[in-house]
Order: structure tokens, then C-alpha cells, then sequence
């Protein structure tokens, strides 16, 4: 089977709300929706994001540009990934580049699934299953972070992840004390500051955090700072999570070396698609890590039902509005879709609604 064509549309795909965090507001999600079509007929689909919508034109050129190293080669999403990463040795794998090879290989792979006529979970050898599900939104304070975790809970989550990272860190603890009691033993909750605090006020604020039953406490520092990230998980007894950021499986290697985290979350775009979440699932695996998802939760739920240590699925959907498939939450679990490949079509009038 070979690769004929590869489509790239770039979208600005709508959200139920915006997101907001401690460095900006996303109100609509700059997505690169990614068709890989082949000599069979088979069409795999995926996406590659970007969180600026003024970088959303360098984002489908990149992905169109690496498309066309890819044109006629047979559809074995192991040969091409490595191939690719040769050919861009000399510029490296990272940034917008990295970005739009996560995005293709994904696409690549559930190409190769729906071949097989299998969910991608199964092709990869592995059973589907119901995964822990939580809820992730945006920065709120304790009044409107209430109305949101009610929402939570009526959606039927197993948690709920907000942004921190308030100017102070009593608005932080007024609306994780708001969230907890809104959920209270039904769900669980995350805080994630998106690395917008020094570390000398990431610790202090973490350790301060200690006693308020959080599931964990996302990325306080820079997300290179293996160093600083270390210090704060030696520090606390709360679970410090990182891993979105990892740029390829070599990132989370040196994380891990670091002990910069009791957690890991790879970005499946990030982490360079399918074929980087696969060697990342061994690591976390040999070093005895929970792993959970971050976004791209179509491509998520098939790679955690393949991840030996899954912990937790995050849903924030950034491509709902432009898929016909719903989510299934089910008594807090997410039920991945029994269809071929990550099992997503487009609903080519939304794509067309909202294509830039």
C-alpha cells in the first residue's frame, strides 16, 4: 500500500468555552487537520495543533512540506517516521517541525489501523478498555470554578483539572477550596499552573498545597527545568506531574534520569505521534511511572489501552466541534471508540465553517 496523497486544512476549531490560563486565553483551538490517502483507498486522519492561530499558516506548511518526503513510500508508519528523522537531523525534531511530525505520524498510523480494519488499540496488540477520565478547563476563580464542577460531575467525570496561577496564591487556594467542596468525594482534582511561577513561589505555593488533597500539581516551573522540577517534587508530598512538553521520547528520558516528576502525561503530537508514545510507554513502564494523556484524546484513548502504566485520560476536546463522533463518559470512564484506526471522520461542513 502507498502513500498517494496528504491533505492539510488548517482550522480554527470552536470550543465549548474558551481557555483561559495564566499567559492567555485560547478561544478557538488553530488546529492542521491532516488526510493521508493511499493507492488502496484507505484515508487516515488525524491532526496536528498549535496554540497561537498566528502561527497556525507556519504549522500546515510545515506539515505540507514534510508530507511531500513521504509521497509513494509504502504505508509502514515505523520506516517513514525514521526516515523523516533523518532527513531533518541537521535542523533537529523540535518546535513547529516536531509538532507536524507528531501530527503525521499520527495520521500514519490510523491509516495502518483502519488497513487492518482494527481499532488502533488492537492493531497495537493491545485490548480497549474504559480509561479514567477527567474533565481540563481553564483558569477560574472560586465563584464561577463552582458552576464548572458541577458540570464535572453531571457530565459524569472521575476528575477535574483548572489552571492556577492567579496573581496570588490566596485566589489559587480560594478556588481549589471552592472545587473540592463542589466535588467532594466524587471526583477528583488536578491544578495545573502551565509554568507561570518562579521556582522560588512555585515551592512555596506547592508546599503550601500540601494538605488540600490535590490528584496532583501540573508543570509550577519552566518545563525544561528538570533541575527545578526535582527540588519541588523531592519537596511535597502532593504528586508533581510533567510531561506535555516532552519533545520526543529523548526529553522524557532525561526527565525521568532527572527524577523530575511522579508523574508523566506526553503529548501525543509532542512526544512525535504514535511512534514516540510507543518507545515513551516503555519508559514509563521500566521506571514505574503512571502515564496519562494530554489532549488529542481520539489518538489518547487507543494509546492508553497500549500503555502499561495508564493512569488518567484528560478530555479537553479541541476537535469535537469538527467530528462526528461523540465521547462516551460512562461512571467516570471514558469509552474508546470500537471503530478503525483513532476512529474519527470529519464533518466536512463544520471543517468548512471554520477553515481559514
Amino acid at each position: 500500500m502507498k502513500i498517494t496523497h496528504i491533505r492539510t486544512t488548517p482550522v480554527l476549531a470552536p470550543l465549548p468555552r474558551p481557555v483561559r490560563t495564566a499567559s492567555g486565553t485560547i478561544g478557538q483551538f488553530p488546529l492542521v487537520l491532516i488526510d493521508v490517502s493511499t493507492d488502496s483507498g484507505v484515508v487516515g486522519r488525524a491532526y496536528a495543533q498549535v496554540y497561537l492561530p498566528e502561527l497556525l499558516p507556519a504549522l500546515a506548511q510545515a506539515v505540507s512540506d514534510l508530507a511531500g518526503m513521504v509521497i509513494g513510500m509504502s504505508l509502514a508508519p515505523r520506516d517513514i517516521h525514521a526516515h523523516l528523522l533523518r532527513r531533518c537531523r541537521l535542523f533537529g525534531m523540535k518546535g513547529l517541525l516536531g509538532v507536524a511530525l507528531g501530527g503525521l505520524d499520527i495520521a500514519l498510523w490510523d491509516a495502518w489501523a483502519r488497513a487492518r480494519n482494527e481499532p488502533l488499540a488492537r492493531a497495537l496488540g493491545a485490548d480497549l478498555r474504559p480509561l479514567k477520565a477527567y474533565h481540563s478547563v481553564g483558569l477560574y476563580d472560586a465563584k464561577t470554578v463552582v458552576e464548572i464542577a458541577e458540570e464535572t460531575l453531571a457530565a459524569g467525570f472521575s476528575g477535574l483539572k483548572i489552571k492556577a496561577g492567579f496573581p496570588t496564591f490566596a485566589e489559587d487556594l480560594a478556588a481549589i477550596r471552592a472545587a473540592k467542596k463542589a466535588l467532594g468525594n466524587a471526583a477528583s482534582l488536578m491544578i495545573d499552573y502551565n509554568q507561570s511561577l518562579s521556582f522560588p513561589e512555585a515551592m512555596a505555593r506547592c508546599k503550601a498545597l500540601d494538605d488540600e488533597g490535590l490528584a496532583w500539581i501540573e508543570e509550577p516551573v519552566l518545563a525544561d527545568d528538570l533541575e527545578g522540577c526535582a527540588r519541588i517534587a523531592d519537596a511535597i508530598i502532593t504528586p508533581l506531574q510533567i510531561g506535555e512538553n516532552f519533545h520526543g521520547p529523548s526529553e522524557m528520558r532525561a526527565a525521568i534520569a532527572a527524577r523530575a516528576s511522579d508523574l508523566v502525561m506526553p503529548d501525543a503530537q509532542f512526544i512525535h505521534g504514535v511512534t514516540g508514545w510507543l518507545e515513551a510507554s516503555a519508559l514509563a513502564h521500566t521506571s514505574g511511572l503512571p502515564m496519562s494523556s494530554h489532549t488529542f484524546l481520539e489518538a489518547s484513548a487507543q494509546l492508553l489501552c497500549a500503555t502499561p502504566t495508564a493512569d488518567w485520560i484528560e478530555v479537553l476536546d479541541a476537535a469535537g466541534g469538527l467530528r462526528h463522533a461523540p465521547l462516551q463518559i460512562k461512571d467516570g470512564m471514558l469509552i474508546p471508540w470500537d471503530t478503525p484506526g483513532i476512529g474519527m471522520e470529519w464533518r466536512e461542513d463544520m471543517v468548512a465553517r471554520y477553515r481559514v
